[in-house]
């Protein structure tokens, strides 16, 4: 692959990555949830596990690093809907 090829990957992967930081801050500080649906998060997740494998397999840094970075806050996102989601008059959260 031609090297603008792989600084448009990685610039791609840099974008995705970093605007999950501003929901990952907004969840934490304010607690609220509501707006955060527990299947798509759930689903979303585990795409993101699997091109983090993907990316393994490929021996692709950009994906790696991208989606390694992306779980995390992805992950992060999805323990906050768990835990700040159950309310005593809403036990599904």
């Amino acid at each position: 692959m031609p090297a603008w090829g792989e600084l448009i990957g990685s610039l791609a992967a840099l974008l995705t990555t970093v605007s999950f930081i501003p929901q990952a801050w907004h969840t934490w500080r304010t607690r609220d949830v509501s707006g955060i649906s527990l299947a798509m998060y759930s689903a979303f997740t585990l795409g993101v596990a699997l091109w983090l494998v993907y990316g393994w397999l490929l021996g692709a840094w950009p994906i790696i690093i991208a989606n390694a970075v992306t779980l995390s806050l992805a992950l992060g996102i999805l323990g906050m809907k768990l835990r700040f989601g159950r309310t005593p008059g809403n036990a599904r959260g």
